[in-house]
């Protein structure tokens, strides 16, 4: 309990099923429940007493803390003090125990507002900055067999203890044990004993960063489809896929399964072999590096003879820890004698579970590699994940079968683990400068490649200057000297020669704000340097990346908030390009898209296509991806909304404004202007 882990020796203490158990998992029921309200955490002159606290078996392993509704500071100030709480080591022993937190101030979610500030949320602890999740619950009727019938002698005991018997008959109190209500949807939701269970058991993981271990808990999305995912196998499914938009922790998910659905088969006394199959090397590391940070031992397969040996074996696990373990592979290391062997011929029973990364894209249907993967194991199970769905020719979703759980754009940018996406159009006199810069290029070269018009350096270079101009605007703009940018270039020729007259123009010019920068592509250096220049850029030390093919998709950078796109993307491609710069991060409500596109006459016509087959896919669930973009629309619509509804203010007076504003005496009213300004 001492330990600077933030609990992770205790959590492994907690959940071993071996040795002394502080928790009996085989038996939920078995264990006891206790409820208690303001139990004092003290050391020495130190205290603190959650509103409530959750105790399983003694061990206070899950507080509860709520706030009246409709005070805006409430849950930004708690979140404050816990954060505060956690960095003092005097509370060590109570964070390193501690595994499910709650807030709420009895709200619905406000999807308007960046920063929670109203609303039910849980999260597990954290000695930096604890992340506030919603819950969004699926099935609320399949809850309601956990509630027991009121017990007026029970809830007289209650109010009685915690001294608030006087409120028993109010209409407020009353109101308030409707099991509608979102606090009450949130601890039916995470403390109804089967689900406690569960997040207790499957949904907590440790992630070590290189400065750092960090405490993670499942999203409500990862949650449902882990559970949906049961149910198929239950139902005999084969294959099926998930489709959680980008940006929503799909690598994630499958280290959760590979825990989850270990128990699952070892119930049935089956002993399961997770893979997780990428179709790109930069990927693979990237997986690898995932699973690794999370506690898994990563078996890589490096040649098509090492996965031809493997996969024949039958021993559970391959590595001397112990731990779980999974393998991580490219599509190509598969062949057509890379067929596991019958597991009857043993004592031994296996099940192979084949998670496939970005199974939108890569796995043809002509051509060997497809096929071997599915003739590797007739017995196989495949979960396909993608953050688009499954489109175009040769890509048909019948390959992987049904969807067996979908999260999707709207819900993920409600729930804050994406940002929507602003379209910037460039600047009409950059556009006149460039046609002419075009069409002298023309005149010199006459009829020459496309790519090389696009590379020349009398094209390229006033392209860089506005880049390097706006990425300094926005930095300004934001008050934010961390945001990165990155360019997708119309080719490799192109990267390279922005690239060289970076190096020439901004590197070392002592009035560029912007000054370092990396070019990405896979003839360029070797891996190691382009994996060292990736992480560089993460940390924030790299503002630029000049990419052509490479970092598209799969990669993940909080402080990419600018894409400079200077090339057609088709397809799906298309949004995995754009959402690179949908990640939260900080209190940004967008990420930008710099769209050089139009020169080329091009964004639109792929963006219309892509949505066009998107359309055809989706039906009327097309409406759950209409907020990927803010719209010239959504935006002038906003600005008419302000003028509404600030004309009646002095607005060109602060102080008159301030004394206006004041006297506001109606809740609407206030909450109207608030959100306005």
């Amino acid at each position: 309990m001492d330990y600077e882990d933030l609990g992770k020796a205790f959590y492994e203490r907690l959940t071993s099923s071996s040795g002394i158990k502080l928790i009996d998992f085989k038996d939920f029921s078995n264990n006891s429940f206790h409820v208690v309200t303001e139990l004092p955490c003290e050391n020495k002159d130190e205290c603190f007493r959650p509103d409530i606290t959750l105790l399983i078996n003694g061990m206070p392993l899950c507080f509860i803390e709520v706030k009246k509704p409709n005070n805006k500071e409430g849950i930004l100030a708690e979140r404050d003090r816990i954060n505060k709480r956690f960095q003092n080591k005097k509370f060590r022993k109570f964070i390193n125990i501690s595994q499910i937190l709650m807030f709420s101030n009895n709200m619905e979610y406000d999807e308007e507002s960046t920063v929670p500030i109203q609303g039910a949320y849980y999260s597990s602890t954290s000695t930096t900055k604890a992340f506030f999740n919603c819950f969004k619950e699926e099935s609320p009727e399949k809850l309601l067999k956990f509630l027991k019938p009121e017990n007026e002698e029970i809830e007289n005991i209650v109010l009685k203890d915690n001294n608030l018997i006087a409120i028993k008959n109010t209409s407020e109190f009353i109101t308030n044990k409707h099991e509608a209500t979102p606090t009450n949807r949130m601890l039916l939701s995470l403390f109804s004993k089967d689900r406690l269970e569960l997040f207790l058991k499957y949904a907590i993981a440790y992630v070590e960063k290189e400065e750092c271990i960090e405490k993670h808990i499942m999203r409500y999305p990862q949650f449902f489809a882990s559970i949906a995912i049961q149910d198929k196998l239950a139902d005999g499914m084969k294959k099926g896929i998930i489709w959680h938009t980008q940006g929503s922790g799909k690598t994630a998910l499958a280290y959760y399964n590979v825990h989850w659905l270990t128990d699952y088969y070892s119930k049935q006394r089956i002993v399961p072999k997770f893979y997780f199959v990428v179709d790109r090397l930069d990927l693979r590391t990237q997986a690898s590096k995932e699973f690794n940070s999370r506690g898994l031992h990563v078996h890589v397969v490096d040649s098509r003879n090492d996965f031809i040996n493997y996969i024949k074996k039958v021993a559970s696990i391959h590595n001397a820890s112990g731990k779980a373990e999974i393998t991580v592979l490219n599509i190509h290391k598969f062949s057509e004698n890379s067929r596991a062997l019958p597991s009857t011929d043993y004592n031994i029973k296996t099940q192979r579970i084949y998670f496939i990364d970005e199974a939108h894209r890569g796995y043809k249907l002509e051509g060997s590699f497809l096929a071997n993967l599915i003739n590797s194991d007739r017995e196989a199970i495949f979960i396909s994940l993608t953050g688009t769905p499954l489109i175009g020719k040769n890509k048909s979703t019948s390959i992987w079968g049904d969807y067996i759980h979908k999260y999707y754009y709207n819900a993920s940018i409600a729930d804050g683990y994406t940002v929507r996406l602003m379209r910037e159009a460039i600047e009409t006199n950059y556009k006149m400068q460039m046609q002419e810069v075009l069409r002298q290029i023309h005149i010199k070269q006459g009829d020459i490649e496309i790519k090389k018009v696009f590379a020349h350096k009398n094209y390229v270079k006033p392209m860089l200057k506005y880049i390097i101009t706006d990425l300094t605007k926005s930095r300004i703009q934001h008050s934010d000297e961390t945001i990165g940018g990155m360019v997708v270039c119309h080719s490799s020729e192109q990267a390279k020669k922005l690239f060289e007259i970076f190096n020439e123009k901004y590197k070392n010019n002592p009035e560029s704000k912007i000054k370092t920068s990396a070019l990405i592509l896979h003839d360029v250096d070797t891996k190691e340097e382009r994996k060292e220049e990736v992480e560089y850029f993460k940390e924030g030390h790299i503002d630029l990346l000049f990419v052509y093919n490479m970092l598209l998709t799969g990669f993940d950078a909080p402080r990419l908030k600018k894409l400079y796109l200077n090339r057609e993307v088709k397809a799906h491609n298309l949004l995995q390009t754009l959402t690179r710069v949908n990640r939260p991060y900080k209190e940004f409500k967008y990420g930008y898209v710099v769209d050089f596109a139009d020169i080329q006459k091009e964004f639109d016509k792929a963006n219309k296509a892509y949505w066009d087959e998107l359309q055809g896919e989706l039906g009327d669930e097309m409406e759950n991806y209409s907020n990927l973009f803010k719209s010239k629309e959504d935006i002038e619509k906003e600005l008419a909304e302000v003028k509404e509804t600030l004309w009646q203010y002095t607005t060109d007076n602060v102080e008159v404004f301030q004394q206006e504003i004041s006297k506001i005496s109606d809740k609407k009213s206030s909450y109207s202007c608030k959100r306005i300004l």
